[in-house]
């Protein structure tokens, strides 16, 4: 009779802890906060069980490469203007005026930028939603656009391709980013959920890298990363990453969610792709092909080097 005790406490008690309410991330998730990790989304919205939902993890020799994927055109994206950056209890988001705009890039029109949001690990640890060939980077930045004829983001979501987002990585530098100090320093007083506070002129540019290394990139059709899940973007990977220190992308380890628990692991899970293919710009190939040749060549004349 003792032996069948514990293996019942033990089911009682993970029944108790099965998670039930509001959506959170695996790390927002104890006995005294239940509610529906990443696995169990479709219990708070039965769109992230869709068969074409995002992250994914790009596997690169799988992507086909489709010249249609020619550069972008980035309108206003250079124009300053003063942002409120707001903790919203999964993230920290930055509304940012409608005219700045992208199109080229292989989309179908012009979309204009509504917001820019993070997802991030623990302590600069591995944390982008997105992976390339199995890789997690430690941080990524959504930027949402939306069609330029919507007025707003519900709206655009009811069109299968209404909505746009551009994704980037970061990668750890040696030394820390100015062009972030604004966000960085702006990070200390949002801690808590629902906090915001405005910070000092800024523009996309500066937060991404220079227009000649944005030619790079892949693309599929996805979904929001979060409830409601909706499958309704178009979604670009740039490759090359952004530059912080360890010390500026700790900084976003120091929010908290609505518990006052550290906001970090702010990442859903990669997805299956269920069939979709992944495509990859005509540069991105090109640039690979050239990695490949310059490491090549090293190798060439490693080996004819005298002993």
């Amino acid at each position: 009779m003792q032996q069948l005790i514990l293996p019942v406490l033990l089911t009682s008690f993970w029944t108790a802890c099965t998670g039930a309410g509001d959506w959170c991330y695996q790390t927002q998730f104890t006995c005294d906060h239940q509610c529906n990790t990443p696995e169990k989304w479709n219990h708070a919205n039965n769109a992230c069980a869709g068969k074409s939902q995002s992250p994914i993890n790009v596997v690169t020799r799988k992507a086909l490469k489709d010249e249609r994927l020619t550069p972008f055109q980035f309108t206003n994206y250079q124009q300053i203007f003063k942002g409120t950056i707001k903790n919203n209890g999964h993230s920290v988001q930055v509304g940012v005026p409608h005219v700045s705009t992208i199109s080229g890039g292989g989309l179908p029109t012009t979309y204009k930028a509504v917001q820019f949001h993070l997802h991030w690990g623990t302590n600069g640890g591995p944390g982008s939603e997105h992976t390339i060939d199995g890789e997690q980077y430690p941080m990524e930045l959504h930027i949402v656009h939306m069609k330029q004829d919507y007025t707003d983001l519900t709206t655009a979501l009811s069109d299968p391709e209404g909505v746009a987002v551009l994704g980037f990585f970061y990668e750890r530098s040696n030394s820390g980013n100015r062009k972030y100090e604004p966000i960085i320093n702006a990070l200390q007083k949002i801690k808590a959920t629902n906090a915001n506070t405005s910070f000092s002129e800024v523009s996309l540019t500066q937060l991404i890298p220079s227009e000649q290394n944005l030619t790079s990139f892949y693309r599929y059709k996805g979904s929001l990363t979060t409830p409601g899940c909706t499958e309704a973007v178009i979604w670009t990977l740039f490759e090359n990453p952004i530059p912080l220190s360890m010390e500026q992308l700790k900084a976003f380890s120091d929010l908290k969610f609505h518990d006052g628990k550290p906001m970090v692991g702010t990442f859903r899970p990669v997805q299956p792709l269920n069939g979709r293919q992944v495509f990859r710009s005509g540069s991105a190939l090109i640039l690979a092909s050239s990695a490949l040749l310059a490491a090549a060549m090293a190798a060439a004349l490693g080996l004819s080097q005298p002993n």
